[in-house]
């Protein structure tokens, strides 16, 4: 069930469809989404929309940058994270030709309630 916004620079408008189906096997292999579950939203920005710190925590970044947000259902543990994030930088740098460190991704945890799939209805309604 995650929602995945993919937002790239334009010199990667002709990976968006490779980046996103990178993104999506990661889900599937280390957060164990459904393999049916691929919901995103794949952007690109103009020139110079895309702004970016040259390094950061000791990372360095360059102008080529991918960034990944992915809305899912909260509970996965740290490590399933940080694997997660590995996964989509490795899978994201042989997709597209990206270096890893140009992978940002933020992850925003809901709650299984905060869903609808269509038709105006809660696909996820609280057990009782």
């Amino acid at each position: 069930m995650p929602l995945v916004r993919i937002t790239v620079g334009p010199e990667l408008g002709a990976d968006k469809r490779a980046i996103g189906d990178a993104v999506h096997k990661a889900l599937v292999d280390v957060a164990k989404a459904p393999a049916d579950d691929q919901f995103q939203i794949i952007e690109e920005a103009k020139p110079g929309a895309l702004i970016v710190t040259p390094s950061y925590l000791g990372v360095s970044h360059t102008g080529k940058v991918v960034f990944v947000q992915i809305f899912l259902n909260a509970g996965r543990a740290t490590e399933v994270k940080a694997a997660l994030y590995a996964a989509i930088g490795s899978g994201v740098a042989a997709a597209a030709g990206v270096r890893a460190e140009d992978v940002i991704i933020n992850l925003v945890e809901v709650a299984r309630e905060d869903w609808s799939f269509g038709g105006g209805v809660m696909s996820y309604p609280p057990q009782k």
